[in-house]
Protein backbone atom coordinates (compact mmCIF):
# COMPACT_ATOMS: atom_id res chain seq x y z
CA UNK A 1 0.00 0.00 0.00
CA UNK A 2 1.44 3.33 -1.12
CA UNK A 3 0.93 6.16 1.38
CA UNK A 4 2.81 8.83 -0.57
CA UNK A 5 -0.33 10.38 -2.14
CA UNK A 6 -1.90 10.59 1.31
CA UNK A 7 1.22 12.33 2.66
CA UNK A 8 1.21 14.79 -0.24
CA UNK A 9 -2.47 15.57 0.26
CA UNK A 10 -2.01 16.07 4.00
CA UNK A 11 1.08 18.25 3.54
CA UNK A 12 -0.59 20.73 1.22
CA UNK A 13 -4.03 20.48 2.81
CA UNK A 14 -2.93 21.08 6.38
CA UNK A 15 -0.24 23.51 5.28
CA UNK A 16 -2.81 25.74 3.58
CA UNK A 17 -5.36 25.86 6.41
CA UNK A 18 -3.39 28.22 8.65
CA UNK A 19 -2.45 30.76 5.98
CA UNK A 20 -5.99 30.66 4.58
CA UNK A 21 -7.51 31.47 7.95
CA UNK A 22 -4.84 34.09 8.64
CA UNK A 23 -5.36 35.83 5.30
CA UNK A 24 -9.11 35.94 5.87
CA UNK A 25 -8.77 37.42 9.33
CA UNK A 26 -6.13 39.94 8.22
CA UNK A 27 -8.18 41.12 5.24
CA UNK A 28 -11.30 41.44 7.37
CA UNK A 29 -9.49 43.49 9.99
CA UNK A 30 -7.92 45.69 7.30
CA UNK A 31 -11.34 46.41 5.77
CA UNK A 32 -12.67 47.20 9.22
CA UNK A 33 -9.76 49.57 9.90
CA UNK A 34 -10.18 51.30 6.54
CA UNK A 35 -13.89 51.71 7.21
CA UNK A 36 -13.15 53.34 10.55
CA UNK A 37 -10.31 55.55 9.33
CA UNK A 38 -10.32 56.05 5.54
CA UNK A 39 -7.43 58.54 5.67
CA UNK A 40 -5.09 55.77 6.86
CA UNK A 41 -5.94 53.52 3.88
CA UNK A 42 -2.53 53.73 2.12
CA UNK A 43 -0.61 52.71 5.24
CA UNK A 44 -3.10 49.96 6.10
CA UNK A 45 -3.04 48.62 2.54
CA UNK A 46 0.78 48.54 2.45
CA UNK A 47 1.00 46.69 5.76
CA UNK A 48 -1.78 44.32 4.69
CA UNK A 49 0.04 43.33 1.51
CA UNK A 50 3.27 42.70 3.40
CA UNK A 51 1.44 40.52 5.91
CA UNK A 52 -0.41 38.64 3.17
CA UNK A 53 2.86 37.95 1.38
CA UNK A 54 4.34 36.41 4.53
CA UNK A 55 1.23 34.29 5.11
CA UNK A 56 1.19 33.13 1.50
CA UNK A 57 4.86 32.19 1.74
CA UNK A 58 3.96 29.63 4.40
CA UNK A 59 1.46 28.02 2.02
CA UNK A 60 4.14 27.94 -0.68
CA UNK A 61 6.49 26.18 1.77
CA UNK A 62 3.78 23.56 2.33
CA UNK A 63 3.48 23.10 -1.43
CA UNK A 64 7.26 22.69 -1.64
CA UNK A 65 7.17 20.01 1.06
CA UNK A 66 4.36 18.24 -0.82
CA UNK A 67 6.48 18.23 -3.99
CA UNK A 68 9.47 16.92 -2.08
CA UNK A 69 7.38 14.08 -0.63
CA UNK A 70 6.00 13.28 -4.07
CA UNK A 71 9.22 13.29 -6.10
CA UNK A 72 11.99 12.44 -3.62
CA UNK A 73 10.74 9.22 -2.13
Amino acid sequence: MNLVPLGVALAIGLGAIGPGIGIGIAAGQAFNAIGRNPEAEPLIRTNLFIGLAFAEAIAIYALLIAFLIQFLR
